[in-house]
């Protein structure tokens, strides 16, 4: 059965707001084919989100010499609850308005300062007029249109806290925590800026905005370089092998999961639901989903 990808890319990210390596940092792991022709692993633990965004060029770019195709995972939203994009009244496809947002308004600066408590508290300011849903921030950053602490649970007539796909994994953190441990809000505002850099500089497809919420066959990503996909990586257990910390065990994890998978032919059904399903508009229009997270 032919392969659908034939290099795997794992995005572990962090919103840090100064270079770090180590744990809790960015780990970008890559299996690929060495000169033998062989799946080989190597991880990069880049100290910024610019360092970060030079690898995974630089990555691409020697997959795409090779004419290899790459699945390429983060670790973060790709895109966010229901609703949102209209509460903050944003015009068009309501995946591809809020990455624009983000890319807009999100200052990241080579030495990982960046002003994420800022848009947060602005998005606040436009979606609801009060200090919610964003919250999170260093006291420093605390403002009237942002709490350091969460205001409120979320009520009926909020937007919702966890999206559909998020729902069904366990213990995941919302995408309205901006600071603090698993702050994926801040990974999301971070992140989505540099998947639309590397998006527009290629072809590339994400995943299910662009390919449909479906098995994927052949066809569907013939003319792709990449397809870039949301991932889980605690999906993905992997004992550390001697001298890899947590982190880059699990985009190893992810790595040789999703090439199992694919070598066996069983990763394409994982691209979509196991029938047809009343959630697909959602999914493909406003909040994307899991890779690995069954429907």
């Amino acid at each position: 059965m032919q392969r659908l990808f034939q290099a795997y890319v794992m995005v572990d990210w962090s919103a840090a707001a100064k270079p770090t390596t180590g744990p809790d940092s960015i780990w970008i792991g890559v299996l690929k084919r060495n000169v033998r022709f062989q799946m080989a692993f190597e991880s990069h633990n880049p100290a910024t989100r610019a360092d970060a965004e030079r690898v995974l060029n630089g990555v691409l770019d020697d997959l795409k010499r090779k004419s290899e195709r790459a699945l390429v995972g983060f670790d973060f939203p790709l895109a966010f609850p229901r609703g949102t994009a209209a509460a903050l009244k944003l015009p068009g496809e309501p995946w591809r308005a809020l990455m624009e947002f983000a890319a807009k308004e999100v200052k990241d600066k080579a030495d990982n300062s960046n002003n994420r408590f800022q848009v947060g508290a602005k998005m606040n300011r436009l979606m609801t007029g009060e200090a919610f849903p964003f919250w999170g921030a260093p006291a420093r950053d605390e403002q009237s249109m942002l709490s350091a602490k969460r205001p409120r649970e979320h009520g009926p007539n909020d937007l919702p806290e966890y999206r559909l796909a998020e729902q069904l994994v366990k213990g995941p953190s919302s995408i309205w925590k901006l600071y603090y441990r698993g702050s994926v809000g801040g990974q999301a505002l971070t992140g989505l800026p540099v998947i639309k850099r590397l998006r527009d500089a290629r072809s590339v497809k994400l995943w299910p905005f662009e390919t449909g919420w479906k098995a994927l066959g052949a066809a569907d990503v013939a003319d792709a370089e990449a397809v870039f996909a949301e991932i889980y990586p605690s999906m993905f257990v992997a004992k550390p092998n001697a001298g890899e910390i947590k982190d880059q065990a699990q985009v190893r994890g992810a790595c040789e999961r999703f090439n199992s998978l694919d070598e066996k032919g069983q990763l394409a059904a994982l691209f979509g639901p196991a029938k047809e399903d009343a959630r697909r508009e959602v999914v493909e229009r406003e909040e994307g989903w899991i890779l690995g997270v069954a429907a």
